[in-house]
């Protein structure tokens, strides 16, 4: 029987996860430049999955340079089972590489345009640090990828670990819809070899978070907030925040692929 917390946080998101995942954006991907335009805005959500993943981490086991072991016993193993699989999951090849990594070739494969998330991973190992980045936008970001990276790095910030927990859940990467990866897959029948990393890509996602590391996170949420009821509260609110900042950018992109094609038509 599930955890009644989790019941009650399941009923305050669902209608922001309905308009998610029944959102008019997917209706909108009817081409490959349609899909191009989408990747190239999602891919910092992918990279803001892992920078929240790694924060979970950092948190919940032991990273300096004296081991000692940490509180939650529970906890550390279901994290760093998740970052095995997402930071070092293997490739069509059977090579090792993160599903960072696995999009970025996706995009490449599709003729998307990675110089704006390359330009941001090059700023960040330049060691400018993630807050100065996003508070001046020193790399240069469109303003919606901008305001949905802010939105999460604020629940990283605040350093609350049950918070980060429930974003990571109830926020991450399996919003994208079956219906969505239909879509994908219809495209890629329309253009064969263009998409075949891609199809990879969300196959090997969804397969993960379904059997694996969904239940996973919720026994984390679960194990972290225990019978404390203001964590309970604040692992709710912090589950809306990333779900928001989510259809947030889903709007963005759907507004920048009609404005493209609009674009297109009128130059035609």
């Amino acid at each position: 029987m599930k955890n009644s917390h989790l019941t009650a946080i399941e009923h305050r998101i669902e209608p922001l996860r309905k308009r998610i995942l029944e959102h008019s954006l997917y209706d909108s991907l009817n081409t490959m430049d349609d899909l191009r335009r989408f990747m190239e805005s999602h891919i910092f959500a992918v990279w803001d999955f892992m920078s929240l993943l790694k924060g979970l981490q950092k948190q919940l086991t032991s990273v300096d340079e004296a081991w000692v072991p940490t509180e939650s016993k529970l906890a550390r193993r279901l994290v760093n089972e998740i970052v095995l699989a997402e930071e070092s999951d293997e490739d069509p090849e059977g090579n090792p590489a993160s599903h960072y990594e696995l999009y970025l070739d996706a995009m490449r494969q599709a003729g998307a345009n990675t110089r704006p998330v390359n330009h941001f991973i090059q700023t960040l190992q330049r060691s400018f640090k993630v807050k100065d980045i996003l508070k001046y936008n020193l790399a240069e970001l469109d303003e919606a990828i901008l305001h949905y990276l802010r939105a999460n790095y604020a629940i990283i910030k605040r350093g609350k670990v049950h918070e980060m927990a429930a974003a990571f859940t109830y926020g991450r990467e399996d919003l994208i819809p079956d219906m969505f990866t239909e879509i994908v897959k219809e495209l890629h029948n329309k253009f064969p070899n263009q998409l075949d990393a891609f199809v990879y890509y969300l196959d090997r996602h969804i397969e993960l978070d379904g059997d694996e590391h969904g239940p996973m996170a919720l026994r984390m949420i679960t194990e972290l907030c225990g019978n404390d009821e203001q964590k309970w509260m604040e692992a709710e609110d912090a589950s809306v925040e990333a779900l928001e900042a989510r259809l947030m950018l889903w709007n963005s992109i759907e507004k920048t692929i009609h404005q493209r094609s609009k674009a297109g038509v009128e130059r035609a």
